[in-house]
């Protein structure tokens, strides 16, 4: 049952409660009682403090109502003590209020008695005389009040009753009601029974075993039944507490007495005194601590020497007198985990609560702060205590304060506790992170591995925690062209720029982009930092001879005539490099035959010229090795192989068209994958090509009659024509043919103004703006040939003139390419190869027609004239003949690929023939 009660005394609330109440059970309305509202509990942060580490009692801030909040066992609390309570601080902010509540823990009857000894062992002479009375083991009962031991009883018996002994505890004695028979029993089993007053009453037992002995009538008896001394506490161990007397009136060793302590039932008492056997002085043996017990009952014994002895019984109290041997406690109970450096003065932070074990004048505290620091203590009531802001606080200047705690007691001497508490002032996120630069230039090599970490960035912030807390991220700049994201990536955490791919100098030589440091405060704080990269150039590519020496493995032939001046022009080694600076300036030298003195090179410009004119001791073929290096580290090089052969007439020296070799080489997976791909393609384009002049053919109408009828002829060595009454296309693929497509260029315009385009390998067009025609062109002869400078075919390539805008037919677009320059002869031209045009230059297409303004051609919509026909990619020879008379059928023709092959056989038969003259020579000489 649960008894409650309240009253209002200097700000003070007393409740009582019943221990073991179950948990949530309550104890008063506490809001009602302060006078308080239920609605400002929680904003104003009502809450229960107390000064222990178990929490007894909370409110329920909702009802207002104070509950049990853990067990409570008032045996554990306060032991023996006759009242009980527990002391709880209720407290309130704004404005801060500290109410001092007192809670009364009421004793139930929750433990029933028990004996210090479950089992006794008593020995009785034979001859004790009715009436005596024999001691009993303790019966303890941890209950206060009128549940504490009340009564005795023992088991049925002839020989034995029960004396109690009532005064500050009840106690039993065993009294001898008839006198003892050895010879007829010599041992007797009794139970007795302790009950306490509790309702319902709880009982404990103790079972007791009487051995009946002889001789021996007189026990010795004590002068006082009870002793008292009083003690301070700390006593130096060996002190003398009290001195027993005792007196047996029998005679010799019957008489001489014994005194001990009893070993059953006060263990505590044997660990701190001891009794002198002959003399019955009691001593200190161990730390005597008032705070630990305040009194001891001593229960002491005298015992004759007889057979069987006699014993006395006699209790010695001794009280404990206090000493200030406790220095004061502290207890901080932290409100707030942090102050804001913002905080308002006044501002509590703590709470504070002093205690002292000792009691009098060394109970009491007074409590205080030692350093120089922005707090102070306000008393609230007694010995508790708020820690408040008492002036402004700056986390740059101090980001954290030791707060000191003194509490000094009036004892003397004095005793006095420091405690220390770290008040931490939290940031505020005024400070964004910092770069050292605001602009960063990172160097890195070309081929360099990949995961290599090119920069870290470091940015710095002033403030902590998350708001200094700074991760890394990329912003692509609005002007890159390539998604950087993949070539680096950043380590948000530490700024580690790492690449994620290997940077080639040739194709990428810098870029840009933007590194954001941002923090973690709210609200967010960034900036950002430019970063410039720019890759270095490595040695990484060996010099590239041009065409028409660019053939690996193959022997270039030049011819020179006997009567070559000094400084004869005989050939031009081209070549290029792909890297930048001195990885790419190029050297020439003769690397064989060493020494000679009928050929130079041109360090730097790659011409060979003759040093002296010929001699008959000269040979007729010269094999020359030239070696052509870079200036990088270290240095690259390639090499070329130059058969120079001297002719006797300059009737000797014809263009010849050079022979490429075919590297023979395993048929793999890899061929068969090619040439399944390249017959489809071939299929498809003939396929395609057919279908398309068979369209044309069948919308053709009376408007295009001035055109004969198509005809596709196939030739025995694989080439094909495309012929009408005034023109001929002769289309032939070689074996290293580079694309197998027809690209037509519609054009509803005749072929009246010769304009001449060429479309080099790389596949890029720029639009550019058209030009005018000033001059209308010379109508080309009938025969055009190539000069001595292109007679190893159309695969050369050679330095670069400036590109020329030629303008297409109309419909077409107009694009910017390398032009073929003329021979001044304006009947005749003399076509040399496209200037600077690369080494991937290997397409020459020309196209004869008008330019803008010239009569259109009578042609349906969707069809494309003959003359539109070109066929790009192909490193094919490429003669073109137009007689305007039209005389011939063939007047007009183009010659790709395949049509080398005849010439490559009569080619083979001239060698041979010049073979059988070079021995006829040599015969001669």
């Amino acid at each position: 049952m649960l008894e409650c009660y309240w009253q209002a005394v200097y700000g003070q609330l007393s409740y009582s409660v019943s221990e073991e109440a179950t948990p949530g059970t309550s104890v008063g309305n506490i809001t009602k009682d302060l006078n308080l509202h239920i609605n400002e509990l929680d904003s104003r942060m009502f809450k229960i403090v107390t000064g222990s580490k178990r929490s007894y009692f909370e409110v329920n801030l909702k009802t207002g109502v104070l509950y049990v909040n853990d067990r409570i066992d008032r045996e554990e609390l306060c032991v023996k003590a006759p009242t009980c309570s527990i002391s709880v601080e209720a407290v309130i902010n704004n404005p801060l209020k500290l109410y001092h509540v007192d809670v009364e823990i009421i004793d139930v009857n929750d433990n029933a008695p028990t004996f210090t000894e479950q089992s006794q062992t008593i020995d009785i002479a034979e001859n004790t005389l009715p009436g005596v009375k024999f001691a009993l083991s303790e019966a303890i009962d941890a209950d206060v009040g009128k549940n504490k031991v009340n009564t005795f009883t023992i088991s049925q018996n002839e020989y034995f009753s029960l004396a109690t002994n009532r005064g500050d505890s009840v106690s039993a004695e065993l009294v001898l009601q008839k006198a003892l028979d050895r010879e007829k029993r010599p041992v007797i089993k009794l139970t007795v029974t302790a009950v306490d007053g509790g309702s319902p009453p709880r009982s404990g037992t103790s079972q007791i075993s009487i051995n009946v002995l002889d001789i021996n009538d007189n026990p010795p008896i004590f002068s006082n039944p009870l002793y008292k001394a009083r003690i301070l506490e700390n006593i130096p161990i060996g002190s003398t507490v009290i001195t027993l007397n005792a007196n047996d009136a029998d005679e010799g060793s019957n008489s001489e007495i014994e005194f001990s302590l009893r070993s059953k039932g006060q263990d505590h008492i044997l660990d701190v005194f001891h009794i002198d056997p002959q003399t019955g002085i009691i001593t200190i043996k161990g730390k005597v601590d008032f705070e630990e017990n305040s009194a001891f009952e001593i229960r002491a014994e005298a015992a004759d020497k007889a057979q069987p002895p006699m014993t006395a019984h006699c209790k010695v109290l001794v009280e404990v007198i206090d000493l200030n041997d406790n220095a004061p406690e502290i207890t901080v109970t932290s409100l707030l985990n942090t102050v804001n450096e913002d905080a308002k003065l006044g501002t509590a932070v703590a709470l504070v609560s002093v205690h002292d074990k000792d009691g009098g004048k060394n109970g009491i505290i007074h409590c205080g702060l030692n350093n120089n620091i922005p707090f102070r203590l306000e008393t609230n009531y007694k010995s508790y205590y708020s820690l408040v802001v008492d002036a402004p606080l700056d986390r740059e200047t101090s980001s954290h304060y030791n707060v000191t705690i003194t509490a000094t007691d009036e004892g003397t001497p004095p005793l006095f506790t420091n405690n220390v508490i770290i008040v931490h002032v939290s940031d505020v996120n005024d400070n964004p992170p910092r770069f050292s630069e605001p602009v960063v230039y990172v160097y890195v090599k070309e081929n360099s591995p990949v995961g290599d970490i090119i920069k870290t960035m470091s940015a710095l912030d002033a403030d902590i925690n998350e708001n200094g807390h700074v991760s890394y991220s990329l912003i692509d700049g609005s002007s890159n062209s390539f998604p950087f994201s993949s070539m680096l990536n950043i380590n948000p955490a530490t700024g580690d720029i790492v690449s994620l791919q290997s940077f080639d100098y040739e194709h990428l030589k810098t870029f840009q982009f933007e590194v954001q440091a941002c923090d973690a405060g709210v609200p967010q704080l960034s900036s950002n930092v430019t970063v410039n990269v720019f890759i270095l150039d490595e040695n990484d590519n060996i010099p590239g001879i041009l065409a028409p020496y660019s053939v690996h493995g193959s022997v270039n032939s030049e011819n020179i005539p006997y009567s070559a001046e000094v400084g004869y022009f005989v050939a031009k080694v081209r070549a290029v490099d792909a890297d930048s600076g001195y990885n790419a300036l190029l050297s020439f030298h003769i690397s064989e035959p060493k020494g000679t003195n009928l050929f130079r090179i041109g360090t730097s410009t790659g011409e060979i010229r003759t040093k002296r004119r010929m001699s008959d001791n000269d040979l007729k073929t010269h094999p020359l090795v030239l070696l052509v290096s870079d200036n990088g580290e270290p240095s690259l090089s390639a090499t070329v192989s130059i058969d120079v052969v001297v002719v006797e007439s300059t009737d000797e020296l014809q263009t010849k068209f050079r022979h490429v070799t075919i590297k023979e080489e395993g048929f793999s997976d890899l061929n068969l994958y090619l040439l399944i791909a390249i017959a489809s393609v071939s299929v498809i384009f003939l396929l395609s090509l057919v279908s398309l002049i068979a369209v044309k053919c069948h919308k053709r109408d009376s408007s295009f009659s001035r055109y004969s009828a198509p005809m596709i002829t196939t030739h025995p060595d694989g080439s094909w024509s495309y012929s009408k009454s005034t023109q001929q296309y002769d289309v032939c693929f070689s074996s290293d043919t580079l694309k197998s497509d027809v690209v037509v260029f519609p054009t509803p315009i005749p072929p009246v103004d010769a304009e001449l385009i060429s479309i080099n390998g790389g596949d890029i067009f720029n639009r550019t703006q058209t030009l005018p025609n000033k001059e209308k062109p010379k109508a080309p002869t009938a025969d055009w040939r190539y000069s001595a400078s292109l007679r190893a075919g159309m695969q050369s390539s050679v330095h670069m003139e400036e590109s020329s805008v030629m303008q297409g037919a109309q419909g077409m677009l107009v694009q910017n390419w390398p032009t073929v320059s003329s021979a001044a002869d304006g009947e005749g031209g003399e076509v040399s190869p496209p200037m600077g045009a690369g080494v991937d230059s290997n397409s020459w297409h020309y196209r004869y027609g008008p330019g803008p303004g010239g009569p259109p051609q009578h042609l349906k919509p969707g069809e494309v004239p003959p003359e539109a026909f070109i066929i790009p990619g192909s490193p094919a020879i490429i003669s073109i003949r137009q007689n305007q008379g039209g005389e011939d059928d063939k007047s007009d023709f183009i010659t790709f690929g395949k049509k080398e092959e005849a010439k490559k056989k009569k080619k083979k038969k001239k060698e041979k023939k010049d073979k059988k003259d070079k021995g006829k020579d040599d015969g001669d000489e």
